[in-house]
């Protein structure tokens, strides 16, 4: 059965409040993931937040009901997506918390997960009274029990082999039943000299510098603290690029000036367009503590850069790479001294940058996103003909 639905033209309900790139990682997985499915479905949009124009993508704004509390216009989201997606939609695919949608897309851990791991005894009791005074959080379980309950015609998806084992451990129904379609990238050219140094200079960056770069939008979660005190340390020709959430900037800002190293870091803000920053670049670091999987190592692999990121503990990625091999990964991304030797390494070395750059190449080139799509139609196709057998 499912042959010759491959070729059938889909109407598929994407559920994304934040449709928008400068948002993350996640919304640009969903992003391009829609804009590849609509060469070949009709793909509709259905967001809060939207600043995407795609002549494929038909686009559905959907209005806040409050801006606070966060949980309350969660629930107005899920409500008025359920109405419009209910009825004439093949596949509605969610990268929300939400209770309908029949392909579920997880790019973060559980709240379960992040509840209660690792709290035992009292402090899990803790917890358990918590939730149990805590609206927000009762609808957060609640609503994620749901997505995640079994049912006929319903995949989940998880953008890491570590998610994947964080969801199955939770929501121990899912054993068996989880899919894994990492994020992707797509075809880079290689950046020539007089296009780096134009980029530099934009941002008054000297052409021999050694810089670096940090992307990310929760400065705090990515790392930003222990890089910032790991170039306290590194010579003075080692620069830092920062790109991701403006609102974050004052505070590290500050930090830099007490760190005496503001003259040698540039905040250049949100970026809807990422690459140009990969091309000024000499390498990423990306020292997260909550990863799920870390698209922007996977960018920064596609465009050549030596990656340094934090281990399979912290983020979801470093558990397919080999450190060495096709990155440096750090064992502890909160130890500013092992951001260091990790930096100094690659300043020291031009063989090893090199090395490293053919080979994060060659990883990225694994994750096309012309057949992670052909994957997802594969996961729709066996949703609907589970929905059609039963």
């Amino acid at each position: 059965m499912s042959a010759p639905m491959v070729g059938r033209r889909l109407k598929i309900a994407v559920l994304n409040r934040g449709f928008f790139s400068r948002a993350g990682g996640a919304e640009r997985y969903s992003i391009s993931l829609a804009e590849m499915l609509a060469a070949r479905h009709e793909v509709h949009v259905f967001a809060q937040h939207l600043d995407h124009d795609h002549p494929d993508i038909i686009y559905h704004r959907i209005p806040q009901c409050v801006r606070r509390p966060s949980w309350i216009n969660l629930l107005c989201y899920n409500f008025r997506t359920w109405r419009a997606t209910r009825a004439d939609f093949d596949i509605v695919h969610s990268h929300e918390n939400t209770w309908h949608g029949n392909v579920q897309t997880a790019h973060v851990r559980p709240v379960k997960v992040g509840l209660f791991v690792g709290r035992t005894g009292w402090r899990r009791w803790q917890r358990y009274l918590q939730i149990a005074t805590s609206p927000r959080l009762w609808v957060y379980l609640l609503i994620e029990r749901a997505r995640f309950a079994p049912r006929p015609g319903k995949r989940v998806i998880a953008t890491s082999e570590p998610l994947r084992a964080e969801l199955e451990n939770a929501y121990p129904s899912l054993r068996g039943r989880t899919e894994v379609l990492p994020p992707g990238v797509h075809a880079v050219q290689p950046t020539d000299a007089a296009e780096r140094t134009r980029l530099r200079q934009s941002l008054q960056l000297a052409d021999d510098a050694f810089v670096l770069l940090f992307v990310g939008n929760d400065y705090g979660k990515k790392g930003l603290g222990p890089l910032l005190e790991a170039l306290a340390t590194l010579p003075p020709e080692v620069a830092l690029v920062v790109v991701g959430n403006p609102a974050h900037i004052p505070e590290y800002r500050a930090r830099a000036e007490s760190l005496a190293v503001a003259g040698r870091v540039r905040f250049a803000g949100g970026a809807a367009d990422v690459a140009p920053y990969y091309r000024l670049a000499d390498a990423l670091v990306h020292p997260t503590t909550e990863d799920t999987f870390a698209m922007v190592v996977l960018e920064a692999l596609s465009h050549g850069l030596p990656v340094v990121v934090s281990g399979p503990v912290w983020c979801g990625i470093a558990a397919s790479l080999t450190d060495g091999e096709n990155a440096l990964i750090l064992s502890d991304p909160r130890v500013a001294e092992e951001i260091v030797k990790a930096v100094v390494c690659l300043r020291a070395d031009a063989r090893l940058c090199q090395m490293l750059a053919v080979t994060g190449r060659a990883f990225a080139n694994r994750y096309a996103w012309g057949e992670l799509t052909q994957r997802q139609e594969m996961i729709y196709i066996r949703a609907l003909s589970e929905k059609k057998i039963v």
